[in-house]
């Protein structure tokens, strides 16, 4: 039998590579674990400071993008008023933060391809 599967991680493919890295450093502090030229295009895995959190960015040349329709990506902080005020100095233009459920508040922004991007706090 095998056992359950762990999530490794999420590929992107963007547009603007530089404006996209820039983007998820920025905002989720996941730092540059990897990058690299392949086929004409770049390649940038990040991560977080334990590698549990990895994204791959991929830039190529006439290759399809990511429309950011139908999915939002979630990253959890500890302290989402912070996030969404650096966020804001940021200029990336999050919506305001929402409190829909007890346990649980967020926010939105998008990246440089419409990519739906969630910062969200969990109460206890």
């Amino acid at each position: 039998m095998v056992s359950p599967l762990k999530f490794h991680h999420i590929s992107l493919r963007v547009k603007d590579f530089e404006a996209s890295l820039n983007f998820y450093t920025t905002l989720t502090k996941l730092h540059v674990a990897k990058q690299f030229s392949a086929n004409g295009g770049n390649v940038a895995y990040l991560e977080n400071a334990v590698g549990e959190t990895e994204i791959e960015l991929i830039a190529m040349p006439e290759s399809q993008t990511f429309e950011g329709k139908g999915m939002f990506l979630c990253f959890a902080t500890d302290d989402l008023e912070a996030a969404h005020t650096y966020a804001v100095e940021a200029g990336m233009n999050p919506s305001p933060i929402r409190n829909p459920e007890p346990t649980a508040k967020y926010f939105y922004v998008y990246d440089p391809d419409g990519v739906s991007v969630q910062l969200r706090e969990y109460q206890a």
